[in-house]
């Protein structure tokens, strides 16, 4: 009985990997070819006015940039404190976890067309809607009031970079939680019977509401819901939750509401959920009502078509499987070897740090990208000589001759991360 079900299982992985590492690879080439073309510093100057059309550029902007919502957060924080209006921040931090050139192609693969197209266009809607609303509650503030944080330094523009980035800095991003969107959607396959929905939950709306209480509060990659979604779909979940759940989860969790309402405000912070939730039902409700299930679940080419659709068809799918596979080992490898070199550098910087030491608690920082974003920031007040984050321990370490603890504060928490005092 086990072995059946291993069997069923792992049949059920790997009919799902081939699916999409074809248009995953594509994704990740858009993605970089998308950063070498298209500099940083234009996003700002085109987001700067509080008016509907700075808020269609933020969404535009947003819907196919392959940022998840923890990497989504510095960057739409940046924009803000370099002058991004409040809604057009809100409209690209809505718009662009939701989706990406990534998550469109992986769509496209696993639900196929009609949701492949459904997907970008709710984003830039919500994302518009939502920076119409934070400009209603924008409010101007002071110069002197705020920390004018520089944007990401412009990056190479060449060959080596786009694959740098699309094939190694991205896949390192989203690989954990493609991989266990993938797993868990294999076992859902094997666990949930087939008219499950149909049978214990035929309320089209109940289903709705449940995907959003389970969506909202937990992170979930844009790309790493598809297969969730896909295999919901065919055990009766309806269209309109299926897209409730890719809707809500990659663009809420706690983290990213607790910095967004502690750096933008609770009203912002209200408009933006306000935007994704009701975006979420009305758009679920929208597409039960208009377009009929089957043209949905028949688009849906893994399950309804037994796995042949188009560029994922055979040898290439299992080519472009096993190189996905080499990549992320990859990246695995490179990430755990810049982490190692990391804490070494860190350590001998701690070492040099003689006197006047002190260790701050700080929420938030996930990545290397935070990391880096809170020293900046630290090291260019004037009495800090240095300063050392450690996202895994929550904490930032200081050396200064000064300590203004609510200069620390206010500039932590204008970079977008939450300050928890002394440790």
């Amino acid at each position: 009985m086990f072995k059946e079900i291993a069997v069923e299982y792992l049949t059920g992985l790997v009919q799902l990997v081939n699916e999409m590492s074809p248009y995953l690879m594509m994704g990740f080439f858009f993605a970089g070819l998308l950063r070498v073309v298209f500099p940083r510093h234009l996003i700002t100057r085109y987001m700067g006015q509080r008016n509907m059309q700075s808020v269609l550029n933020a969404s535009l902007l947003g819907v196919p940039m392959p940022l998840c919502s923890c990497g989504v957060l510095p960057a739409g924080i940046g924009f803000y404190r370099n002058g991004a209006s409040r809604g057009s921040t809100v409209s690209f931090l809505i718009s662009t976890p939701q989706t990406g050139v990534d998550s469109i192609l992986a769509t496209y693969a696993l639900l196929g067309l009609p949701f492949a197209v459904i997907r970008p266009v709710v984003a830039m809607v919500t994302g518009v809607a939502g920076g119409l609303m934070g400009n209603g509650v924008d409010r101007k503030e002071s110069s002197s009031s705020s920390v004018q944080i520089s944007g990401e330094e412009e990056h190479p523009r060449s060959v080596r970079e786009l694959f740098r980035y699309g094939f190694v800095e991205l896949l390192q991003e989203i690989s954990k939680w493609l991989i266990i969107g993938l797993l868990v959607a294999a076992l859902l396959s094997v666990l949930i019977p087939d008219d499950f929905f149909t049978s214990y939950i035929s309320n089209e709306y109940l289903a709705m509401l449940l995907m959003l209480l389970a969506s909202v509060p937990l992170y979930i990659c844009a790309t790493g819901s598809i297969p969730i979604a896909a295999v919901l779909l065919m055990k009766g979940l309806s269209p309109g939750a299926a897209l409730v759940l890719l809707m809500a989860g990659p663009a809420t969790n706690v983290a990213t509401m607790a910095v967004i309402g502690n750096t933008l405000g609770r009203k912002t912070l209200g408009v933006y959920l306000t935007s994704i939730v009701g975006g979420a039902l009305f758009f679920g409700i929208l597409i039960n009502e208009l377009i009929p299930r089957e043209w949905i679940t028949g688009a849906i080419p893994s399950m309804a078509h037994g796995g042949a659709h188009g560029l994922s068809a055979g040898w290439l799918s299992w080519s472009m499987t096993v190189i996905l596979g080499v990549l992320m080992i990859n990246g695995y490898l490179q990430a755990w070897r810049s982490r190692r070199e990391a804490r070494k550098e860190d350590q001998i910087r701690s070492e040099k740090m003689k006197s006047n030491i002190h260790v701050f608690k700080v929420e938030g920082m996930t990545c290397a990208h935070c990391k880096a974003s809170v020293e900046k920031g630290l090291k260019e007040l004037e009495n800090i000589n240095d300063a050392v984050a450690d996202p895994g321990n929550r904490t930032v370490t200081v050396e200064a001759g000064k300590v203004e603890e609510d200069e620390i504060r206010s500039t932590i928490e204008k970079l977008g991360y939450i300050f928890g005092g002394r440790r």
